[in-house]
């Protein structure tokens, strides 16, 4: 049915807590700011709505929270590369080196390992989302497969069906970009475009495996989330309550936003550590296929653009032991 193991995935989650304290801490920061900065503004466009009468302040209330959503929702697009390079890659390192059966350090020293790691693959955070925001690309693309093999088969009703499947899917490879950089981290290579590289190709012969795994953990990881939603009503309608005009939207606003919090705090690294089990079991001894190679070149010009830098990298790398070694010649002739 499965090819992870959640009893192995747990244990390593335990191995790692302080970086789930971590991420706890973050998102749960992300969160109460986001609540308060929304509170904020819904009373105070509650306030401004009182020189209108009674229905301006429900309608300033709602604009102020929305104005509010907006402003804190900005600032975490903005900060979406430091979160990505100190929170998620970080804690993805520490757990491919327990994976292969390394120890790590606990506590903060813990978080300064993860984040050392992913600083001696990635100098550069802006290196890091940039290669990430091209890995989903081709994962995209590689999923939109299913829609070309529905346009072969006459079956009525079909490309609805597909369609409904390709949107689960959607949500179900979210979190795939992440196994990719693991294998980046894993290899340790001195070129992470060329083992991001190396990575979809073996993502792309093995995407059926990938995909169904990826799709019960989808399963899993929003079944479980919708619980938590379903657990944080109560304290977010607590909230609601104390904002002025009581705005009746938040309650399920601020639930989703708790939600979420968790979700990406401890559900979606169990989910990410259960597909780095099937991904480097199922790639394990593998050859590359270079007929994916070239069929990820057709799928998505942003596989290209990822063989592209990496193939410049390997240039200035060269360049740069070129250099050393004229500049050591150099010294030896003096």
């Amino acid at each position: 049915m499965w090819e992870f193991s959640l009893s192995r995935a747990f244990g390593l989650m335990g191995k790692t807590l302080p970086f789930l304290l971590f991420r706890l801490a973050v998102y749960a920061g992300i969160a109460v700011a986001t609540v308060l900065v929304t509170g904020v503004s819904a009373g105070a466009g509650w306030g401004i709505g009182a020189m209108g009468g009674a229905e301006s302040r429900a309608t300033g209330a709602l604009w102020g929270g929305l104005i509010g959503l907006g402003v804190t929702g900005g600032a975490l697009y903005l900060a979406r590369e430091y979160v990505l390079y100190l929170v998620k890659a970080a804690h993805i390192a520490v757990l491919v080196e327990l994976l292969d059966g390394g120890e790590v350090p606990g506590g903060k020293g813990q978080i300064e390992h993860g984040a050392a790691a992913v600083k001696s693959r990635f100098a550069q955070s802006s290196v890091l989302f940039g290669l990430d925001q091209l890995i989903k690309g081709v994962i995209a693309a590689v999923t939109g497969l299913m829609d070309g093999i529905a346009s072969f088969l006459p079956i009525p009703g079909l490309n609805n069906i597909v369609g409904l499947i390709r949107a689960f899917l959607k949500v179900a490879v979210g979190f795939v970009d992440e196994i990719i950089l693991a294998y980046a981290i894993r290899t340790r290579s001195d070129n992470p475009w060329a083992s991001a590289r190396d990575a979809l190709v073996y993502y792309g012969q093995n995407y059926k495996v990938m995909l169904k795994n990826a799709a019960w953990l989808a399963v899993f990881v929003y079944g479980l989330s919708f619980l938590v939603f379903l657990v944080m009503l109560a304290p977010a309608a607590a909230i609601v309550w104390l904002i002025p005009g009581a705005w009746s939207a938040g309650g399920i606003v601020f639930a989703l936003i708790f939600a979420w919090a968790v979700k990406a705090a401890l559900i979606e690294p169990l989910a990410v550590t259960c597909m780095m089990q099937v991904f480097f079991k199922t790639i394990e001894g593998q050859a590359m296929d270079p007929a994916w190679e070239n069929r990820l070149d057709g799928l998505s010009g942003k596989f290209g653009k990822i063989k592209d830098k990496a193939s410049q990298w390997a240039g200035k790398a060269a360049g740069a032991a070129t250099g050393g070694a004229s500049a050591t010649q150099q010294e030896t002739r003096a």
